[in-house]
């Protein structure tokens, strides 16, 4: 079981839905899986993030007082923060599942990561970005692309771990202090061999792509 006795991202993953994308059974085979939820309120706000590897394994947590002008820009703001901690921590190869309970960022996550195996790199649906999300969503592709495979699921907020992270930032403050790890999952018989180091150096140089 993963923090605050939700199921671990592995299983809420393989029996969520992914939006616009088919969900074949060898979907467990993700090698992280990193969980995100933004919160607004006009006392401010909150982002949070859980990464896990495909066994369960945490790599880290991350809960963080924001102030958001809305709902919209705390979910992206959030989807950014997660995904740039899990970039400085998996290998370029890596496959991750993005665990999201906010509708249209999960719908336009999985248009893009569609959009990049057209041959006009055209996505089968619209993606429509709030206005004010716009830097944030260029971050967000960004790392979408350096990673080989990525697909989100759509979750409930019930279910997400990231929730109360991001509702409550200074209650669970002690997870920042939580050490680094850069915790590799286990090698299955099917994916046998290691996974280089990371690297920045090495994620930042050449095209990387964002796939099923």
């Amino acid at each position: 079981m993963a923090a605050h006795g939700r199921p671990a991202l592995r299983d809420l993953f393989d029996e969520s839905p992914t939006p616009h994308i088919a969900h074949p059974p060898r979907t467990h085979h993700r090698d992280f899986y990193v969980a995100t939820d933004g919160s607004f309120r006009e006392a401010g706000g909150g982002l949070g993030a859980v990464i896990e590897t495909r066994d369960g394994t945490r790599v880290a947590r991350i809960a963080t007082a924001d102030t958001p002008p809305d709902n919209n820009v705390a979910e992206y703001r959030a989807l950014h923060l997660g995904l740039d901690v899990l970039a400085a921590r998996a290998p370029r190869d890596a496959s991750v599942g993005v665990l999201l309970d906010h509708d249209a960022l999960a719908s336009n996550v999985n248009s893009t990561i569609l959009a990049t195996r057209h041959p006009d790199g055209k996505s089968p649906r619209p993606v429509s970005v709030p206005a004010a999300t716009q830097y944030h969503w260029r971050g967000i592709r960004a790392r979408l692309n350096g990673f080989d495979e990525v697909r989100a699921a759509r979750i409930d907020s019930d279910q997400n771990p990231a929730h109360p992270l991001a509702n409550a930032p200074d209650q669970y403050r002690h997870v920042n202090r939580e050490p680094a790890r850069c915790v590799l999952p286990e090698t299955s018989e099917s994916t046998a061999g290691e996974f280089p180091p990371p690297s920045r150096a090495d994620r930042n140089s050449g095209g990387g792509r964002a796939s099923d």
